[in-house]
Formats: structure tokens, sequence, C-alpha cells
């Protein structure tokens, strides 16, 4: 290893230790790029992960994904930011966890936990800096969990929503990434009434999955960029429904699908606007309402009240804005700062739900 780069992850790491998880990132990205920090002195270089020319979303930066936090677990009162693999039916999945510091009246409740899937071609650690979901999960003393794809498992570490072996209850890559879930909100003492799961581009269409196999498990599902549940079966029927949009799926005969929050750019070349509105497909639309960011970035948001078939959901249109994670920090790769903020939507919509015992059921994998 070169001198430069393990001078900088080593740095990296005891900022993470310490709880500066921006300035860790900074350090990260320092490494990779070979550039030095003010407080270094020379210059390396970093090797590009192997890119398939089947691509099921966009080019993006990429933060280490071989970055490991080997610290012990901290005291319960000092914040962590951790990595881990585990193990379901033969598969193997990284992540990183992020659990905040509990405040004496949190101690004694349990927690809600937030999952966010990354899109093609990011890691943990990048979705986590561009989404700044740390930061807003913070203040309210929830923990989220950051699952990764391995580049085993899809070249462009994108999430295999659109084959239908990872479409299904108890198979593939939904079986593996609520299995994960359970094994940390019960490690973590997480309040199981309030799991959500969000994600972003391919992240989002595995999110609507999750949500349409596991609606006992996700109180919520958040959905930025993505496509639905069924949208495609192949690779082939992924690119077409990416390209023009997707019919409406007919939706479930039995059971409640979880609420869901959309966020969508209309100027979005990489996956169709079409696509958003297709995930609250059968949702009644309620009261429109016209907003604008604090830079001054137009959305159209749409609330859906609850019915039989979903519970109330909400739609954000982005004006103007293209394949990107609505707000956020430039820190990170796929994101559009100066939009409205989509964690901090997305965190109070999930906030405000919790499962019931009609939906909650036997969870089980």
């Amino acid at each position: 290893m070169n001198p430069l780069f393990a001078s900088l992850m080593d740095k990296a790491a005891l900022l993470t230790r310490n709880g500066q998880l921006a300035q860790a990132t900074e350090a990260i990205q320092h490494a990779l790029r070979g550039q030095a920090t003010p407080d270094t002195a020379s210059s390396a270089g970093s090797n590009s992960p192997k890119v398939d020319s089947a691509v099921i979303d966009v080019e993006a930066r990429v933060i280490d994904a071989e970055f490991r936090t080997h610290a012990p677990q901290a005291a319960a009162d000092t914040e962590q930011w951790l990595r881990g693999t585990f193990a379901h039916q033969g598969r193997t999945i990284d992540y990183m966890l992020f659990v905040p510091v509990s405040t004496e009246g949190q101690r004694e409740v349990p927690r809600p936990l937030i999952v966010m899937l990354h899109g093609c071609t990011q890691n943990a650690a990048d979705f986590a800096a561009g989404t700044r979901m740390n930061e807003h999960a913070r203040a309210c003393g929830a923990m989220v969990l950051y699952p990764e794809q391995a580049q085993r498992a899809n070249a462009q570490k994108c999430w295999n929503w659109f084959k239908s072996q990872h479409q299904q209850r108890g198979r593939g890559e939904p079986a593996l990434l609520t299995a994960l879930v359970q094994q940390i909100a019960q490690q973590q003492h997480a309040d199981h009434r309030r799991v959500y799961v969000a994600g972003l581009s391919a992240g989002g269409a595995m999110a609507d999955v999750l949500g349409h196999c596991y609606p006992d498990v996700y109180a919520a599902v958040g959905v930025h960029s993505g496509l639905p549940h069924g949208a495609a079966h192949d690779v082939s029927s992924a690119l077409s429904a990416m390209r023009t949009g997707t019919a409406p799926v007919p939706a479930r005969t039995t059971g409640t699908r979880p609420p869901t929050i959309v966020f969508h750019g209309d100027a979005d070349t990489t996956v169709h606007v079409n696509n958003g509105l297709a995930i609250l497909a059968g949702a009644r639309p309620g009261e429109v309402k016209e907003g604008q960011s604090p830079s001054g970035r137009r959305f159209t948001r749409t609330l859906y009240p609850a019915s039989q078939a979903r519970g109330d959901s909400e739609h954000w249109r982005l004006h103007g804005m293209g394949h990107a994670w609505s707000g956020g920090s430039a820190q990170g790769s796929y994101t559009q700062p100066e939009c409205a903020d989509a964690s901090r939507e997305m965190l109070r919509f999930f906030l405000s739900h919790q499962l019931d015992d009609d939906r909650r059921g036997e969870q089980s994998v």
C-alpha cells in the first residue's frame, strides 16, 4: 500500500472513531484521488472498479468500497459508524450502520431503523455522504443501515430489481436484505414497528420490491428516481421501462401496501418520470401543493389518502431536476443540493407511520 494512501486511510479511521464523518469522507476521497490533504505531503493513484457494458443506471463517482472500520463496538454514549458483513442462505453482504448517541429519554425506548439502498456504482459511504441521512437521523435518534451490493452480484453494483428471482418474498436479494434488516434490528434493539426502507434509482426500485414483498416488515417506503415492483424481468425490459416509463402494474389482490413517498425529477433522462407515478398506480390523488426549495427550485407535491389497498402516500415531482438525489451534499455522487431536501422529507414521512397489528403479522423471510 502506498504511503499516502495508508496515511489518509489511517486518518479517516481516526476521524470516524471520533464521529467526524464529513472529514473522514473527505480523507477517503483524497486517498482515492491520490491527492494530499493540507496536512499530507505526497500523492498517489487509485484503481477504478470494473464497469459492465450493461448499465442499469448512470455512472457515478465512487468512494472506496473496501474502507472498513475495525474498531471495537463503541460505548453507549459514543456515536458509532460501523462496518460489518452478514451471511444468509449462502449469500453474503457488507453493510455500514450509523448508530447515534442515545439521549437519556431515548435509551428506554426502541429506536427507528432506516434502511438506505444506494444506486448503481455507488457504495454505502458515498450514499451516506450524498444523502446526509445520518445528519437528519441523528437529531431524532434513528439508526441508519446501508447495505452494500457486491460487484460479484452485479458488475455495476446495481440491486437486481429487474430479475424475477429478486422480486419475490423469501428469495434472492429481498430475502437477503430483509434478513439483514431483522438481524440488525434485533442486535441494536430497534423498534420493529418503525423500520423503513428508501433508495435511489436501482436502490429505489429495490425499496419498492421490499415494500411489496414484506409489508409486514417495512412500515413505509421511500423511492427516489426508481421504478415499481414488476416493471421488468430482465435487462432488456428494464432498459425499456427506464427509457419510456412503466405501464401501471396490477395491484395486489390481498393485503395493504405500505405508505410510500416518491421523489422524481421531471428532467430525468435515465429513469423516465412516469415510473414514479406508476409506483402509486391505483392510489387516488388528493391535495396538490406547489412549492420551492430555499434556492428557488420548484416542486409539485401530491398527497394520496390511504385506501383499503395502500397506506397514505406522497408524490414529489421535482421540476427541472435530472437523475439525482434531491437536496443532500455534493460530497457524494448523484446529488442536486439546491433542490428540496428529500432526506428530511422522507424522514418526516417515515416517522409519521408505524406498523399496526394487521400489517405486522409474523415476521419471517
